[in-house]
């Protein structure tokens, strides 16, 4: 029987793996990040805040001159980090790339009373992509409406999207349950008290509705709301595995303060050995064929203890 989580009695999480994993992602230095590249997983490191940023906002530039009227493309962006949003809309107007056969998706949003948030919702994830990127590119430019894909309670358009439209790039960051959207772990419960559930099964899940991990709730508190935990939404609507799967490319992107220095490493590790474990919903990526980790150099850290 697997330990019982420290932080969120009756969850999976990353704290009922086994000791020994956990002890040898707290070793790994920055070289050791670096070195963990495999075919198939590329870890990548990034010297400036700047440099950083404009490799993310040029993945969407990236996606975006691949689309045609025959073979529309698109890329699938995060909130968190946001700092490549206005990057991408600047660089969209600069080069005047006309966006009317790409293609967006939004990872994730909110739901409040089983419905998700509308765009006056203060946290809301698609208010925030509409406000920093999208709203600011030359109207002539502007992909139609239509091409904008946001997850909604009814997932039908949303998932019917995934099937008509290629996803060049999912673009993301990862949360301190090191989840991508809000793919959390799940809860200890039903079948899988014992273990969480295989991989194989988490893999399957589509856009749906989740209950989200109390890590997760304290951690958007923290970067998006001053601390104000009672105004998070206790549940979200996230794409699934099973849409993550049909993108080429799964990306994500570790500025440090998102998660902290061990996370980033306990995922970076899991991924490169191969040890897909629902607790730690990100390892699931060590199944995907082309996974990249980006790093700020800056933001890696270190795992020493350090009192303050």
């Amino acid at each position: 029987m697997r330990n019982e989580s420290q932080v969120a009695p009756g969850w999976w999480d990353y704290t009922t793996l086994d000791r020994e994993i956990l002890d040898d992602a707290a070793r790994l230095t920055a070289d050791d990040l670096l070195a963990l590249s495999r075919p198939g997983f590329t870890v990548t490191f990034y010297d400036t805040v700047q440099e950083f940023y404009l490799a993310e906002a040029l993945e969407y530039i990236e996606a975006w001159r691949q689309a045609t009227d025959d073979a529309p493309c698109g890329i699938c962006g995060p909130i968190g980090p946001t700092e490549q949003l206005p990057l991408v809309a600047r660089i969209v107007n600069a080069i005047g790339l006309n966006l009317k056969n790409a293609h967006f998706w939004g990872m994730d949003e909110w739901v409040v009373d089983g419905k998700t948030v509308g765009p006056d919702f203060p946290l809301g994830f698609q208010r925030a992509d509409r406000e920093l990127c999208f709203n600011r590119i030359r109207p002539e430019l502007r992909m139609p409406e239509s091409n904008l894909h946001f997850p909604e309670t009814d997932t039908t358009a949303y998932c019917a999207s995934w099937e008509k439209v290629r996803c060049v790039i999912m673009q993301g960051g990862q949360g301190e349950t090191k989840h991508w959207a809000f793919n959390d772990p799940p809860k200890r419960e039903g079948a899988y008290v014992d273990a969480p559930p295989p991989p194989a099964v988490q893999r399957q899940l589509r856009t749906r509705c989740v209950n989200l991990h109390p890590m997760t709730l304290i951690q958007n508190a923290r970067t998006s709301g001053g601390g104000v935990v009672q105004s998070v939404p206790s549940q979200a609507m996230t794409v699934g595995p099973y849409e993550t799967w049909k993108a080429e490319t799964v990306s994500i992107w570790h500025p440090g303060h998102h998660d902290n220095p061990f996370g980033m490493r306990l995922s970076t590790l899991m991924i490169a050995k191969k040890i897909p474990d629902a607790s730690v919903p990100m390892s699931l990526l060590a199944d995907h064929p082309n996974v990249r980790f980006n790093f700020l150099r800056s933001g890696i850290g270190s795992c020493e203890v350090e009192m303050h």
